[in-house]
Order: C-alpha cells, then sequence, then structure tokens
C-alpha cells in the first residue's frame, strides 16, 4: 500500500499529498523524499534522503538519492554546490546494463550535472552531457518517461541561456508533449513543464503567450501544493505582469511561496 501512495505522491496523480505514508525500505524512502521536495518539504527530503544511504550506501538508490539532493541545492540557485553531488551521483550509478534503476540513476545524474554547468555559464560543458544523456536513452529499452521529459526541459533552458528562443520553444513543448502523454501519472512534471514553457515564450518574445501559460500554471501549483513551482512562476509573473493577478498580489505569493521554503528548511544560495 505505501509503494503504491508515494509512487503516486512522487511520480503521479497526487503530488500534494500530505502527510506522506511512512517508508520502511530504501524505494520508498527515495519515493517520499521526492514527493517532500516536489513541495518545498527541504528537511523532510533530505532527512530521508540520509537515510536511505544509511540503508543503502551503494547502488542505483543511492546515487538516485545523491541527485535529489543536488536538486534541492539547485532549485535554490546552488548550482556549484550541485555539481559535487550530481558527480558522485555519477560516480555511483551501476551500468545501465544492470537494469532499469540503473540506466535511471545514471542518466538523472548526466543531467543533472548538466543543469549544474548551465547554471554557472558553462554552456559547451552543458550541451555535451545533454549529448551524453541523449545517447544514454537511445541506448536503453524503453526507458521511463521522467527521464526524457527531464532532459527536455534542461535543452529548453540551454537554449534559453544561449539566447535562442526558437530552440527553447521547441525543446520546451517537447516537454509539455511527453508530460501530457504521461498522464495521470508525472503530474508534477506537467505543471514544470508549463514553467519551462513560459520561460522558452519569454525568451522568443511571446509575453502574452508566457502571461497566458504563467498564470495557469500557478493555480496548478496551488492545486497540488507544489511550493517552489509556485515561487518559480510568482518571479517570472512579477517581470512580466500576470493577466489576472495584480503586481502586489504576484508579489505577495512570491514572498509567501520563499517564506514556507525557508521555513521548510530550504537553503538560498548567494548569487
Amino acid at each position: 500500500m505505501n509503494d503504491t501512495a508515494l509512487t503516486s505522491a512522487a511520480f503521479g496523480d497526487a503530488p500534494g499529498c500530505w502527510p506522506l505514508p511512512a517508508a520502511s525500505t530504501p524505494a520508498q524512502l527515495w519515493l517520499r523524499a521526492v514527493a517532500a521536495a516536489g513541495q518545498g518539504r527541504y528537511s523532510r527530503a533530505r532527512a530521508d534522503l540520509a537515510a536511505l544511504r544509511r540503508h543503502q550506501p551503494t547502488g542505483a538508490l543511492a546515487s538516485l538519492s545523491l541527485s535529489t539532493e543536488a536538486s534541492l541545492l539547485r532549485q535554490l540557485g546552488g548550482h556549484r554546490a550541485a555539481a559535487g553531488w550530481d558527480g558522485r551521483a555519477l560516480a555511483l550509478a551501476p551500468s545501465a546494463t544492470e537494469g532499469p534503476m540503473a540506466l535511471e540513476s545514471g542518466v538523472d545524474a548526466v543531467v543533472g550535472l548538466a543543469a549544474d554547468a548551465l547554471g554557472v555559464g558553462r554552456l559547451a560543458v552543458s550541451a555535451r552531457l545533454l549529448e551524453r544523456a541523449e545517447e544514454m536513452m537511445v541506448r536503453a529499452e524503453a526507458p521511463p518517461p521522467r527521464l526524457a521529459i527531464r532532459l527536455a526541459w534542461v535543452s529548453a533552458e540551454l537554449a534559453m541561456a544561449g539566447g535562442r528562443g526558437d530552440d527553447a520553444l521547441t525543446h520546451a513543448r517537447r516537454g509539455v508533449e511527453l508530460a501530457e502523454r504521461a498522464l495521470p501519472r508525472l503530474r508534477r512534471h506537467r505543471v514544470k513543464s508549463d514553467v519551462v514553457l513560459a520561460a522558452a515564450l519569454c525568451c522568443a518574445g511571446s509575453i502574452d503567450g508566457a502571461r497566458e501559460v504563467a498564470d495557469a500554471a500557478l493555480n496548478d501549483t496551488q492545486t497540488y501544493g507544489l511550493v517552489p513551482l509556485r515561487w518559480a512562476l510568482a518571479c517570472l509573473l512579477a517581470d512580466i505582469d500576470s493577466a489576472t493577478l495584480t503586481s502586489q498580489q504576484v508579489s505577495a505569493i512570491r514572498d509567501d511561496c520563499a517564506g514556507v521554503i525557508t521555513r521548510r528548511g530550504g537553503r538560498w544560495s548567494p548569487r
């Protein structure tokens, strides 16, 4: 029962589930940490990830736990620190031939490293890492859909960093399409795909389109309790204005989310 409920919270149709069921295995600890992280419950997520590694210090799950730690840092601007965790995750990832979770851990680590490199302006390094991740997936049989979605997100972000708005839109729309296909699973990924799309539309000069997508996604983040994504959208809307909310309302949402994130153990990294 707990496996089903935790999978639904981490990668299913109930990303806002709280309180989360107890976890009694390393796999359940990882699922619970992923779900907690999506809600911005950073302290809870880190505690579960640490417990996972105490029980299982090597292998695919340990690697995935390190990649998840990296994502907690990266969400709040800590790309340099995240790279250390992602590097350790890649070192621990088993060969992709050892099963689906081995592939998952390897691709997660490489895509994470690509996002880390992007965040510190190493665009060429990021591009090479994304190519490596794509090659890993091409060689695999039926990779989990979330891997292709993550690859689309970071590819879109890389294009945005390079000022390539049309390319960013292509990748962002690919992420939306893949996430839409996966529904009712990967609900959180579907919402984040709209966050990436809104940013890509801005990069491409379609501010009205970005505003429309961001406003709708902001409502989804409230519905599903996705505080970090809600904060990101409020930051975007503070720059481009909302079609449905005043600037004061957007600022209040942004500041409230930042406060919640801090109280839940989020560690903001200096820029």
